[in-house]
């Protein structure tokens, strides 16, 4: 199983640093497909996304593609509603998760469709009480099923606010920086976390995000968003599998 799990992380890590995900997403139905219940994966998710968003966010930062500005109060918003989403987590039933996350996968899917991969283009700017509130609402809703909430925050700040598809990238791994630690400092305080398993996959993500983020500087912005949605179709119909074909 453990390399079975390092193999996830360098996978799941380059995915991170390409497309801007915690690698959530992608991993809890991964994790349930090799038999782990959907509550020890989306534990072992939130230890994965908090090396790898980290790590990322310092990549971005350091080659220029990540503005933090109005980030710093989404991600603030993220941190109040990761700690509060984690404790909503352990309460819900498996099924009614799963069923949430599929229409996450869904909604992510129609947002990221309908959204311009236009490089240029004017972001909206908007109240630093509004920018709280949105990343409280993504974190507690994202963080309950294992996800950073990049896969909510990345299609609305294309879809929504027009930031151009590479810059909403960075800035959704950003987020989730905020939104994970917060996830795991609660989640080990009410102590449902799988942490050997978790740092296994954890360390490994590392080099994955690092080959990720060189990726996603050498293909256009219009490439990136197909192989965004192709990613999000993916995950999609690996879960899908996971719930009603067995």
């Amino acid at each position: 199983m453990e390399i079975s799990l390092i193999i996830v992380g360098m996978v799941v890590g380059t995915l991170s640093g390409f497309f801007g995900i915690g690698g959530g997403m992608i991993l809890v139905p991964i994790l349930m497909f090799l038999g782990i219940d959907i509550k020890t994966a989306i534990g072992i998710s939130i230890v994965q996304m908090v090396f790898s968003s980290f790590y990322g966010s310092y990549l971005n930062y350091k080659k220029g593609s990540l503005v933090l500005g109005e980030g710093i109060w989404v991600g603030i918003g993220g941190f109040v509603g990761g700690f509060i989403g984690a404790y909503v987590s352990v309460q819900v039933p498996e099924t009614v998760l799963e069923y949430l996350f599929l229409s996450l996968l869904i909604f992510a899917l129609y947002r990221l469709f309908s959204a311009s991969s236009n490089e240029d283009g004017t972001v909206k700017t908007l109240d630093s009480k509004v920018l709280f509130a949105v990343g409280m609402m993504i974190g507690i809703f994202a963080i309950s099923l294992g996800v950073g909430g990049s896969i909510l925050l990345t299609p609305i700040l294309a879809g929504f606010l027009h930031y151009p598809i590479k810059k909403a990238v960075s800035a959704g791994l950003f987020f989730v920086a905020f939104s994970s630690i917060a996830g795991l400092m609660s989640r080990l305080s009410i102590g449902h976390i799988d942490l050997e398993q978790g740092l296994y996959v954890a360390v490994a993500s590392l080099g994955g995000v690092f080959i990720g983020i060189w990726l996603k500087d050498h293909v256009s912005s219009s490439q990136h968003k197909l192989y965004l949605l192709i990613m999000y179709a993916v995950a999609l119909l690996i879960l899908v599998k996971k719930m009603f074909l067995g």
